[in-house]
């Protein structure tokens, strides 16, 4: 592919991990983070470390990876953005981030009147996915951003997805995890019964695995459910905001999503108990605890099926 120069902005546990993918896949980038020190690992690897977004303005491709919508406006917009030096805009601006419709309309259009193009461009897992090369990615925008941003998309994991014009990426993302939520959720609640009928949680959770119930999914989160680990990958309260975008998109569409928002309020009744800093497999322990049950870790050896890729 062409050398362009790569710009990289968010390096929190997803935003290193992808960062950390492009640059062992021998890309050089120029990255970006409001705490300066959780970037500094990625110079080993090869990274420049800038100081400000200012120093990304000119460059072809720029990454972008942040927790919320106002942070990618910020980003694009703010004072200190990267429209922040007068006749400097980046080429492209890719946007990974998981955010409202409305927020990622307005990048788009600021964006577009200084002659940038943008895509969005969220994926589907977690840091662990991503090393195991399995990430997925689903974009949306201008057909030539996305030939152009296509090579480094791909390094990204095992598919790219492109979905035409505007603001499909976002929707797609938002039913993807508002799918994630009913089904840890679900997962949790069949586990448990399991449990309180004497079956061990690591022999279940192997059936379901091997029947045409199992999932990628499934199978990465077992030895959380079996062993109680809970180490953040995705937290509560990340989920929650996206079931109430996905609640939010439903009501504008007049779309009835009834499991959603009863597994919102579930998700929140967990942040609602002190699960705040940790992962959403979690609900777990939350369901156990409505039922009576006292869960244990099991200790199992087992796979998650994301060896590294």
């Amino acid at each position: 592919m062409a050398e362009q120069r790569i710009g990289w902005v968010g390096a929190g546990r997803m935003g290193f991990a992808l960062a950390e993918r492009l640059l062992k896949a021998g890309i050089k980038l120029s990255v970006y983070n409001r705490t300066r020190a959780k970037a500094e690992p990625l110079a080993a690897l090869g990274a420049t470390v800038v100081d400000s977004l200012g120093e990304l303005a000119d460059f072809d491709l720029v990454f972008v990876i942040v927790a919320e919508s106002k942070d990618l406006l910020e980003v694009i917009s703010g004072p200190k953005g990267l429209l922040s030096r007068p006749g400097k805009a980046p080429r492209v601006v890719i946007d990974s981030s998981t955010v409202s419709e409305a927020a990622s309309t307005e990048a788009r259009e600021v964006l577009a009147r200084r002659g940038s193009g943008f895509l969005a461009a969220p994926v589907s897992g977690n840091p662990k996915v991503v090393r195991s090369g399995k990430l997925s990615v689903v974009v949306s925008g201008p057909r030539d951003s996305y030939d152009r941003a296509a090579p480094y998309l791909k390094l990204f994991g095992r598919g790219v997805s492109y979905v035409g014009d505007g603001e499909k990426a976002r929707i797609v993302k938002i039913c993807h995890n508002v799918y994630l939520g009913i089904v840890a959720q679900a997962l949790s609640e069949i586990t448990v019964l399991a449990e309180k009928n004497g079956v061990p949680r690591h022999a279940f959770l192997s059936f379901i695995n091997d029947s045409v119930m199992g999932s990628v999914f499934s199978r990465y989160k077992t030895p959380a459910y079996v062993n109680l680990d809970f180490a953040a990958t995705f937290t509560p309260p990340l989920l929650r905001k996206d079931l109430d975008l996905g609640l939010e998109a439903a009501r504008a569409e007049g779309v009835p999503m009834p499991l959603t928002a009863l597994t919102r309020e579930i998700v929140q009744s967990l942040i609602g108990n002190g699960y705040t800093d940790c992962d959403f497999a979690a609900l777990i322990e939350l369901e156990a605890k409505a039922a009576g049950l006292k869960l244990v870790s099991e200790n199992a050896k087992l796979s998650d099926g994301l060896e590294p890729g």
